[in-house]
């Protein structure tokens, strides 16, 4: 873990081959020479936007060495709150450097920086909470959950309702068949609410001059280059294009569908299809109704879950009348964001990004409480905060299972939805061989499950 290494030498050679200068069982030796009780050590991967309240957070658990962001006046920011901390444009260079120093990061950068960042901090031993969606692409989530089990790191997805005592309660509910077998689920979004299609179809004609202080390549990261255009990519509009953002899907439904993924105990889809308005090369579509169907799993029938997201001649998409009516009740607007799980007993609504609230159709079949459906899982409610503290304790436990997002079912969250955009962009079904990271019918679109890389910021499967 201590070993230096020649950094022109290493960047060249590609920043994801870092990850074999260390055997796992190395790394496990090299961390425990650290005390559980000692301090832990903490570095912000993009601290801008929501990494600057995941930094806080941190700070909150332990002491911050180390800032890096690719906009200088978010450092600054961070640095009058830690002067101590270094500062770093280019995570790569940091873990080069100051690597050895580090227990754990926070990684809150563009989605499409998301996966090498973990990775490689991964492969040297930290612990990673990073944001929601895990990935940009089905093949960096499978690479990222394998990684976290061969090198037994903690880690933690952002999506912060796992930390919501309703959401684990519902999840309790369902598991202990209070609306009975679900074979429906339906998960919609107001998003997007960032600038994509049919506002925004190609790539602008200019080039504007990069700011002082804001470190272009750095963002671009493993993307083709494209020239800087102010306000057009950084610092939030870069969601809706599809080189840096996985579009409204990837942003919310590691919040809006993860009490439903939870609670039917999905994993692996077997053929995801989708409807959607018309596409571009450069921005998510304006909306979109994807389904997923997965398998009976244990005793469990197979299940559809529906997404809808965006707006179809200025009108949400959203589930089918006739199914609203039987959750909403009289004069009650249904919220923006949420979903249900259709049962043959009953419907569980959610009118919450993150199933945190829910109500059950019949009320008689929740009026009894019934005794069939036991609280089971660990009681958290501290949001956000409570997310990062539930890492810690399983960083210091040394226990992975014990974060509720960790990796191990962050990336089979994020797989699945991910692969709504692939059927997007394909416009066919495609049946998905899950195990073997495989699209079976179509194999045109096996492209689309990973992406190419420039030079230097690949992420490879060790």
């Amino acid at each position: 873990m201590s070993a230096e290494f020649d950094r022109r030498t290493f960047l060249g050679a590609g920043a994801a081959g870092l990850g074999y200068f260390f055997t796992a069982s190395a790394v496990s030796a090299a961390r425990m020479q650290r005390s559980p009780n000692q301090t832990l050590r903490f570095a912000g991967i993009g601290i801008g936007g929501k990494g600057s309240s995941d930094i806080d957070h941190a700070s909150e658990l332990g002491e911050i060495i180390a800032l890096c962001d690719i906009d200088d006046s978010y450092i600054d920011k961070k640095a009058s709150k830690w002067s101590s901390a270094q500062k770093f444009h280019d995570y790569r260079k940091m873990l080069d450097k100051i690597g050895k120093e580090i227990d754990a990061v926070t990684v809150s950068t563009p989605d499409h920086n998301h996966a090498l960042a973990s990775l490689m901090a991964i492969r040297m031993g930290k612990h990673v909470y990073t944001q929601k969606p895990l990935t940009h692409t089905v093949f960096e989530a499978r690479v990222l959950r394998e990684a976290a089990k061969k090198y037994g790191v903690c880690t933690q997805m952002g999506n912060q309702g796992s930390a919501e005592n309703g959401l684990r309660r519902a999840v309790e509910l369902i598991q202990g068949g209070i609306i009975g077998p679900v074979k429906e689920a339906h998960v919609w979004t107001n998003r997007p609410v960032w600038p994509q299609s049919p506002e925004i179809v190609a790539r602008p004609n200019k080039a504007d001059v990069w700011p002082k202080g804001i470190h272009w390549d750095a963002f671009i990261g493993g993307a083709k280059l494209r020239p800087y255009v102010a306000k057009t990519y950084h610092p939030f509009n870069w969601r809706g294009w599809w080189d840096f953002g996985t579009g409204a899907i990837g942003d919310m439904a590691c919040h809006t569908a993860n009490m439903a993924f939870r609670a039917l105990k999905l994993a692996h889809p077997t053929s995801i299809s989708a409807e959607n308005a018309e596409l571009n090369p450069e921005t998510y579509p304006a909306w979109a109704h994807v389904k997923i169907n997965f398998p009976a799993r244990e005793e469990l029938p197979p299940v559809t879950v529906h997404w809808y997201e965006g707006k179809k001649d200025g009108k949400l998409v959203l589930p089918p009348e006739e199914l609203l009516k039987k959750v909403l009740k009289p004069g009650e607007k249904l919220a923006d964001s949420g979903s249900m799980l259709v049962g043959e007993k009953g419907i569980l609504f959610s009118p919450n990004d993150y199933g945190a609230e829910f109500r059950i159709t019949p009320e008689a079949l929740a009026e009894g409480k019934d005794l069939k459906n036991p609280e089971h899982l660990p009681k958290n409610g501290h949001g956000d905060q409570g997310m990062k503290r539930e890492w810690v304790e399983a960083i210091k436990a040394g226990k992975p299972e014990i974060a509720y997002s960790n990796f191990d079912i962050a990336s089979l969250l994020t797989e699945a939805f991910l692969l709504g955009n692939v059927a997007i962009k394909t416009g066919k079904t495609i049946e998905w061989d899950g195990p073997n990271l495989k699209i079976t019918n179509v194999p045109e679109a096996q492209k689309f499950i990973e992406k190419e890389y420039r030079r230097g910021w690949e992420v490879t499967r060790a």
